[in-house]
């Protein structure tokens, strides 16, 4: 078994003396892991950082084997992220949702929007959107998807600006507001892919809302303590905006 496939490192851990278990987000083969022969060296360690873009080369005996990596760099993408305290926060928030699927499962919207994310360093707002967005399509891929398209209501698609906590579906101004107190606010980027947040406020309401639900549908159920990394995030978020924490 044999096959190549353009990738992003999550993270890597040691297999006997010299060698590496690399984990990778991969474009068309999902989560993947393998060994890299040689993989503590100084050379090949610059490669295998977290955050950078490669290209991979796996191949096994059988499909089931845990199987060899051979792994050549696109971009250094790593040296980058180590100087944002908040990016280092992200990529480790993003490689902790992405090992809730089943690994060599494809999902390629998620590594799409991983390689976007590390793309963003610079940009937190954009940073913010990214994950949140990211947490939204890793809720619909495990099965849980929000339906933000129409009034769970009236079934109208405008004045969005309530998401229900029991049907998981949007709810339009007039017909919520009795309810208001009840409904999550909907942040207003996240009813169309070309819109951005407009403020921090925007992408916080964003992660309350997708914290919701994956805690309702992920965690809990499988009794896993939401990452702290995540508030780790927000906190510099808020931080790198001046806000109390």
């Amino acid at each position: 078994m044999r096959w190549q496939d353009k990738a992003i490192i999550l993270g890597a851990r040691p297999f006997g003396e010299s060698s590496l278990i690399v984990e990778v987000m991969s474009e068309s083969h999902g989560r993947h892991l393998g060994v890299v022969k040689g993989g503590k060296s100084r050379r090949a360690s610059a490669v295998l950082q977290a955050g950078n873009h490669v290209t991979v080369e796996w191949w096994a005996r059988l499909d089931e084997h845990l199987g060899s990596f051979r792994v050549e760099v696109i971009n250094y993408s790593a040296a980058q992220l180590m100087q944002s305290s908040s990016a280092l926060y992200a990529l480790e928030l993003a490689a902790v949702h992405l090992r809730l699927l089943p690994e060599r499962d494809p999902h390629k919207r998620l590594f799409d929007i991983t390689k976007l994310l590390i793309s963003h360093v610079e940009t937190p707002l954009i940073l913010a959107e990214l994950l949140v967005r990211l947490e939204l399509y890793l809720l619909e891929e495990l099965g849980f998807g929000l339906d933000l398209s129409r009034c769970a209501v009236t079934g109208k698609t405008d004045n969005l600006i309530y998401v229900s906590p029991k049907s998981a579906r949007a709810v339009s101004r007039e017909p919520g507001e009795p309810w208001k107190d009840k409904l999550m606010v909907l942040p207003q980027f996240l009813l169309s892919n070309a819109s951005r947040p407009q403020d921090l406020d925007s992408v916080i309401s964003g992660f309350k809302l997708t914290g919701y639900f994956l805690d309702q549908y992920v965690w809990k159920p499988r009794a896993i303590t939401p990452p702290s990394v995540r508030d780790g995030f927000v906190r510099e978020l808020r931080k790198f905006y001046g806000t109390q924490v």
